[in-house]
C-alpha cells in the first residue's frame, strides 16, 4: 500500500467509550503515521485514558485543549484544528476525522485506503454507521453517493486543502460542508456500506430530546440554503425514522420557522447555489422514475 494517513479526534467527556475507539486502531492492519488525539475540555477521566494509550503507542498524540466557555458545536472543528498545525511536519496522503465513540474491524483503513488509491477522483470517503437499536443493528441513513458521516470521514489531502478543511458552524453540519465543498470542486464523495462502523453513543435519549434535535436539523438545513421543496421530500421520505412522523414533522417544522425568521445563510452563497442545484437536479430525476 503506498498511500499513507494520519487521524485527528476531538474527544469531549467520552470515557465511556473512547477505549473502543483506541483499541480500533491501534488493531489496524496499516497504523496511521500519527493520530492527534485531543480531549476538548474533558472532565470525566477521557484525558487519563488517551494518555495511557499515548504512552505506549508513540504514533498517538494526547492534546489537551480547554474550549471556549460559550459551548458551541463549532467548538469541535476549533480543536482540530490544533491536529492542524501538528500534521505540518508529517508526510501523509489522506487525513482522517474520526469520532471517540465509534468501533470497526481491522481492515478498515486498509480498505479506505485501497478505494483511494483505485480512484484518484475520489476525494472523500469512509464507512457506513450503524447502531444498536432494541438489539437490532441497524445502518444510519444518508446518501451513499453524496455524503460520508462525520464519525469517520477521511480526505485525500489536496481535497482537503483545496475545499479549505474544516469550517467552523454554530450549528454544526460541519461534516455536510465538507461533503458540499468537495462535491462544489469535483472530487468524488462516497460512504462504501461494505465497510461497516459500529456508532455507540446513542443520537439522542427518548423521544423528547430527538424531537428537540429533529427540530435543530430542520434550522440547519435552512442555514445550509436547502430548496423548500426538497426539504418537504425529504421530511417525508424519512417518516419512518425514529421518533415516527413527529421527526419529520419536527424537522419540517424547525425549517419553517427558521424560513419565518428569515435566518442567515450559515455557508458560503456559492456553496448554497450549487446544493439547491443538485437537490433540483435530484428531484428532477426522483419524478421521473415515479
Amino acid at each position: 500500500m503506498s498511500l499513507s494517513y494520519v487521524l485527528m479526534t476531538s474527544a469531549r467527556n467520552e470515557s465511556k467509550y473512547i477505549e473502543g475507539t483506541l483499541n480500533a486502531v491501534v488493531s489496524q492492519e496499516i497504523l496511521p503515521q500519527k493520530w492527534v488525539v485531543i480531549s476538548d475540555g474533558s472532565t470525566d477521566g477521557t484525558d487519563e485514558i488517551i494518555q495511557k494509550y499515548a504512552n505506549n503507542y508513540s504514533f498517538i498524540q494526547y492534546v489537551r485543549s480547554e474550549p471556549n466557555l460559550e459551548r458551541n458545536f463549532a467548538s469541535k472543528v476549533f480543536a482540530l484544528q490544533i491536529a492542524l498545525t501538528i500534521f505540518k511536519n508529517v508526510e501523509y496522503d489522506i487525513i482522517g476525522n474520526l469520532d471517540a465513540d465509534v468501533t470497526f474491524e481491522s481492515r478498515y483503513f486498509v480498505e479506505i485506503l485501497k478505494r483511494f488509491e483505485s480512484n484518484p477522483t475520489l476525494g472523500i470517503a469512509g464507512g457506513v454507521a450503524y447502531e444498536n437499536h432494541g438489539g437490532k443493528i441497524v445502518p444510519l441513513e444518508y446518501s451513499f453517493d453524496m455524503n460520508v458521516l462525520g464519525a469517520n470521514q477521511n480526505f485525500r489531502k489536496t481535497c482537503f486543502e483545496q475545499m479549505g478543511g474544516y469550517r467552523p458552524l454554530l450549528r454544526g453540519g460541519e461534516d455536510a460542508l465538507a461533503d458540499l465543498m468537495a462535491r462544489m470542486y469535483d472530487w468524488k464523495v462516497r460512504s462504501f456500506p461494505e465497510l461497516r462502523l459500529m456508532h455507540h453513543r446513542p443520537m439522542g435519549v427518548g423521544e423528547g430530546h430527538l424531537l428537540k434535535a429533529k427540530y435543530g436539523l430542520g434550522r440547519l438545513d435552512y442555514s445550509f440554503g436547502y430548496h423548500p421543496l426538497y426539504e418537504i421530500v425529504k421530511c417525508i421520505s424519512r417518516l419512518k425514522e425514529r421518533p415516527f412522523l413527529t421527526g419529520s414533522m419536527a424537522r419540517l417544522l424547525g425549517y419553517s420557522m427558521a424560513a419565518i425568521k428569515r435566518e442567515s445563510l450559515a455557508i458560503p452563497k456559492e456553496a448554497a447555489t450549487f446544493l439547491r442545484k443538485e437537490q433540483l437536479q435530484r428531484l428532477n430525476i426522483f419524478s421521473k422514475t415515479k
